[in-house]
């Protein structure tokens, strides 16, 4: 654990600091993982403790206040580094705390601080569940860069959403160094911005409405926990009957992701006929990656402004459907699903939606016109889906490891309907297979069907149409049982 001395001298009026950080980047906190060790050489500290933060005013230094002894200040000795600017702005403030801790060898090993409840925060946002919001996202977030940590820096810290000028200029603050640098800077000016006289009430309203985008946002590292590959195997049975090669392909980059922790430079293009279960692929890659997963529908994007936003200069400027899968997920790091990559290159006169995507892929950066600010995308992992493979460009075609699905055969769609469509549909409608019994010359009726048609699609909806039927006669003619024959099949469906 890197540990850095900010330790100064008292120089006139400088005030001293006393601390050194370390760097963490633990979800929780505990008394062997604390958020920061107070000196407890003059005395024990109780396990809950209130009292305010003095520094920078005197010296870094926590200020108990005791029932009957008044208030006693202890040095602050060390600070995980995700915490040091929200320390210094609620002691800049003289907001009074509740501090958790344990004495411990090194000293008074604090993991959970809360706003007094009896006192009255000075700050707005600070009596409006801010502190605990602050905490929330500073444990979510990852340790600042080991860079000493200059004047202006700042640390990041979810129920609770940054809306107020007060809120957001308080988020920025105790943010710092735990968001991304450009990030960081982009907020500062944006900030400027919506709090200055010398700009129309416009351009103030749409700055504040970017920065609350942007700082609702948890900006993750590109950092990815390990992944279980027997209970990534279990959701891809679960999910897709055969399809050998696409789970092959998945597994390997699940490897790939247990051993560098990071995503893949490249996503996944499964191409194949319509109905053959790509979209569902996509969705379950999504879920072993426990990430938010949006959807791109290229077929019906036609403009590359709804990728990219619109700028500020318009009155009614918005962001675009990039930027708001960001602010819906809540994180940076999540699943984009791309369907229909070979319908991209229809642009309508202004531009190709396929040159906006490129971006995207290149895992460098995003801009989105309203916002004004590179987005972050190495946490984006891409999924697209297409069924002629022609129809792709090259640039685009690079960008990902190409897997194609041949259509299923007339034994494998029946071993589908049998065994996942047709027990899926009497699971949903509430019928049990007692009730509504299908028979094997039902299956080759409902095959001999789909002989000619691709993908299997259709097999569930007309699961769905067989059992649906078999409950309306269950319920109107008093029977307990239909019996789903080649005949009755036939009769339904043809």
């Amino acid at each position: 654990m890197p540990v850095f001395d900010f330790s100064a001298t008292d120089n006139k009026n400088q005030a001293i600091c006393t601390y050194k950080t370390f760097a963490s980047s633990a979800p929780v906190a505990s008394a062997d993982k604390p958020i920061m060790i107070i000196d407890h050489s003059q005395k024990k500290w109780p396990h809950h403790a209130n009292g305010a933060f003095t520094n920078p005013v005197k010296r870094t230094s926590f200020e108990f206040t005791e029932e009957n002894e008044g208030s006693i200040a202890a040095d602050i000795l060390e600070i995980d580094s995700r915490f040091v600017a929200l320390l210094k702005w609620l002691g800049e403030n003289h907001i009074q705390v509740r501090l958790s801790g344990e004495n411990v060898e090194k000293g008074y090993a604090v993991y959970k601080i809360r706003e007094n409840a009896v006192s009255v925060g000075s700050k707005l946002s600070a009596s409006d569940g801010f502190l605990e919001f602050m905490m929330e996202r500073l444990f979510a977030s990852s340790a600042p860069s080991e860079d000493p940590i200059d004047e202006e820096a700042e640390a990041d810290g979810d129920d609770m959403k940054l809306t107020s000028l007060q809120s957001i200029t308080d988020f920025i603050t105790c943010a710092g160094r735990t968001l991304p640098d450009n990030i960081r800077l982009w907020a500062r000016r944006n900030l400027a911005v919506a709090n200055s006289h010398e700009v129309t009430v416009e351009e103030r309203r749409h700055a504040q409405r970017a920065l609350s985008i942007m700082m609702n946002i948890q900006w993750k590292n590109h950092y990815f926990e390990s992944i279980d590959p027997v209970e990534a195997r279990k959701i891809l049975d679960e999910e897709l009957y055969g399809m050998e090669k696409v789970k092959q392909r998945v597994m390997e980059t699940i490897i790939q992701i247990n051993r560098t922790h990071t995503l893949p430079a490249y996503g996944l293009l499964i191409i194949g006929p319509a109905g053959t279960g790509k979209s569902q692929i996509a969705y379950a890659v999504a879920k072993i990656l426990k990430l938010p997963w949006t959807t791109l529908d290229m077929s019906s994007i036609n403009d590359p402004e709804q990728l990219t936003g619109s700028s500020r200069i318009y009155a009614n400027a918005k962001p675009g459907i990039i930027m708001e899968a960001f602010a819906t997920a809540g994180t940076s790091n999540q699943v984009f699903i791309i369907n229909e990559l070979d319908k991209a290159n229809s642009g309508k006169g202004n531009g190709n939606p396929a040159d906006v995507l490129l971006t995207l892929l290149d895992n460098l950066g995003f801009t989105d016109n309203y916002i004004e600010c590179m987005i972050p995308t190495s946490g984006v992992y891409p999924i697209a889906t297409a069924n002629e493979k022609s129809m792709i460009s090259a640039p685009l075609m690079s960008r990902f490891a190409v897997i194609e699905i041949p259509d299923y055969s007339p034994e494998e769609k029946a071993i589908i309907f049998e065994k996942y469509a047709f027990p899926k549909v009497l699971k949903r409608i509430g019928v049990s297979p007692e009730e509504c019994v299908l028979t094997k010359e039902g299956i080759d009726a409902v095959v001999e069907k789909h002989m000619h048609l691709s993908g299997i699609r259709d097999l569930e909806q007309d699961a769905e149409h067989l059992v649906a039927n078999a409950l309306y006669r269950i319920e109107t003619e008093h029977i307990s049982k239909v019996i789903l024959d080649g005949e009755h099949v036939r009769k339904l469906l043809y």
